[in-house]
Order: structure tokens, then C-alpha cells, then sequence
């Protein structure tokens, strides 16, 4: 997603990291009367893909802006048979699969080994939120589910998937990882909302391949529905 219903854009600003560079310039501004601040991890048109998005940077400018809260979107292929094309879902669990990502800001002890708790992955109050603002947007979600965080750009192969489900996941996707234990570390509150483009490689409609034109509609059509949702919760938090 990039761009957000609603929002009233104040400014721009382009920062910098001790780790880098951002995906690319924070978008500032409003719905209603809430300021939020908006950063697309793929960049201005959609040019980073997932293995090469700066993870650490992005999540480091928004703590210096004190940003206590991240609702982190994601498009994503749905593994169980109730997440096909067009649902939306808000995990509750993450399995990592990535590799070779800088996933921690903790990379140099200086003599003190530093370990961060990860049994909830997702800030529960924030998914509660989220649950929230759907209901009251009219918009029908999925309440849990198990996110599985693959490297990418790639998209998986039927074992693969197979494999996933073995393991417990439900859904799969690029970008959920590092992200959350990223802003974990610094003490932001994160969930994630997760629109389904797909059923994964060997499902249904994509048993043989995946069908990237249906599921770019289908994307299309449920970050509609993402919005309202998003639009909904921060004028929750304006009452």
C-alpha cells in the first residue's frame, strides 16, 4: 500500500539513519484530528523488493519521531482454506523463515548480552484495535492466524507451502520479519493487517501457478477494505 484514504498530507520529510537510508520520504499528516505518519517500506512506486528493504532504518526514523504505535500492512498467500483471495486478516502469531536480513539492533553486545521476549509477536491491545475499528467499519476480518515470513522475491514452491502448513503457518508473506521484533526492541507497540492477494502455491486457484492478474484484483479490491479499516481506527483514538 501507498497511499492511505483519508489522510490529509501536511508534509514530506526525507531522514536519515545511523543504519541507512528509509524506504524513502515520511509522509506526514491527518485523519480527523489524529497526526500519523506514513512510510511506504517498498519505496515511491513499489521499487524495493522485500529482502532489500532497510528494515532497521525504517523502524529507527519512526522511533526518533516517537511514534508509539505501527500498523504495518501486508499483502500476503493465503495457506488455510478459509483465507482465500480478498480476506483480511490480523495475525496473531509470526514463524520466521528469512535469512541474511539485519534483524536486530542488538547486533554488538559491548559486553552485555541483550535478549527481547517475542512470545506475542503483536501488540495484543493494537490488534484489539484493529478488531475494533473493522466492526465498526462494516469490514469482515479474520481474528488470528500464523504468519509466515519468507525471504522472497521469490514466491514459494508447492512443497514449500506444504512444508509451512506442516509447520503450523496460515497465511505467507515477505515483509512481516524482522519488522516486528525490530520495533519490539525499541518498545513500539506493532500489529500487522494483512489483505490475502492469493491462495499460496499449490491451492486452489494456484495449484498449477499463481494467477498474478486475479491476484492483483484482488489485492486491489481488499486494501479498499484495508483503508476503511485503517481510516476507522485512528478516528477510534480521536473519542
Amino acid at each position: 500500500m501507498n497511499k492511505l484514504a483519508g489522510l490529509e498530507v501536511t508534509h514530506r520529510q526525507v531522514m536519515r539513519t545511523p543504519y541507512g537510508e528509509p524506504s524513502g520520504a515520511l509522509i506526514f499528516g491527518t485523519i480527523g484530528t489524529r497526526e500519523i505518519v506514513f512510510l511506504s517500506r517498498h519505496g515511491h512506486g513499489l521499487t524495493i523488493p522485500p529482502h532489500a528493504v532497510n528494515y532497521r532504518a525504517n523502524i529507527w526514523v519512526l522511533s526518533t519521531l516517537k511514534i508509539k504505535t505501527i500498523v504495518a500492512v501486508a499483502s500476503v498467500g493465503g495457506i488455510r482454506k478459509d483465507m482465500g483471495p480478498g480476506k483480511i486478516v490480523v495475525p496473531d502469531q509470526i514463524i520466521d523463515y528469512t535469512h541474511s536480513r539485519e534483524a536486530t539492533f542488538h547486533g554488538r553486545s559491548n559486553g552485555t548480552i541483550i535478549h527481547t521476549d517475542f512470545t506475542q509477536p503483536y501488540c495484543s491491545q493494537t490488534r484489539t484495535s484493529l478488531l475494533q475499528a473493522a466492526r465498526d467499519a462494516g469490514e469482515s476480518v479474520i481474528d488470528g492466524g500464523v504468519y509466515a515470513a519468507t525471504q522472497g522475491p521469490r514466491f514459494e514452491t508447492a512443497a514449500e507451502i506444504n512444508r509451512l502448513e506442516r509447520d503450523g503457518a496460515d497465511l505467507v508473506g515477505m515483509t512481516g520479519m524482522p519488522e516486528a521484533i525490530l520495533a519490539r526492541e525499541l518498545g513500539i507497540s506493532y500489529a500487522t493487517i494483512a489483505a490475502v492477494a492469493n491462495h499460496a502455491a499449490g491451492r486452489g486457484e494456484s495449484i498449477q501457478a499463481i494467477p498474478l492478474q486475479a491476484a492483483h484484483l484482488a489485492l486491489e479490491n481488499a486494501m479498499g477494505s484495508v483503508r476503511n479499516i485503517l481510516e476507522h481506527l485512528v478516528r477510534n483514538h480521536d473519542d
